[in-house]
């Protein structure tokens, strides 16, 4: 499972011009999900996310998480963070996994964040054409990856 962390003060998912969902001060997830993804991966990359500390503190030193500054997030599906690019021009999105696999994972790993973080949390719509909207604060722009644990 691979994640690329933005912080906000403001970002927004928009579906056939209806805002879906809408945050200011918070997180922006864009969530890949592969084939070989369970639900130890959902856990350790919730409990990382909502502990990261990577907001200021008093002292202007990014020392706080995104549930000590009571934050919101929005998570956004994102198939092609698994793109291969290593032959031709157009990327592979082999390793992406199928929406039968990916759709109970990504609705596993919102409700594990929301529980984790004690709210409700946005979201966009699997497989929907969507526009994101983002001003990332700092620039903040952290990526993860489950498989990358060590």
């Amino acid at each position: 499972m691979r994640a690329i962390i933005q912080r906000t003060k403001a970002a927004s998912v928009t579906i056939n011009n209806v805002i879906k969902s809408q945050i200011d001060f918070g997180l922006l997830i864009l969530l890949g999900i592969e084939t070989a993804d369970s639900s130890e991966d959902i856990s350790w990359l919730v409990r990382k996310i909502v502990n990261m500390r990577i907001f200021d503190d008093e002292n202007g030193v990014m020392n706080k998480s995104v549930k000590d500054v009571g934050g919101d997030i929005i998570i956004v599906s994102q198939f092609t963070l698994f793109a291969s690019t290593k032959k031709g021009n157009r990327p592979s999105y082999i390793k992406a996994a199928r929406p039968e696999v990916a759709i109970p994972l990504y609705e596993t790993f919102v409700q594990s964040m929301e529980s984790e973080l004690g709210k409700k949390v946005g979201t966009g719509e699997f497989g929907a054409d969507m526009k994101v909207n983002l001003l990332n604060d700092g620039p903040v722009t952290i990526l993860m990856d489950s498989k990358n644990k060590e």
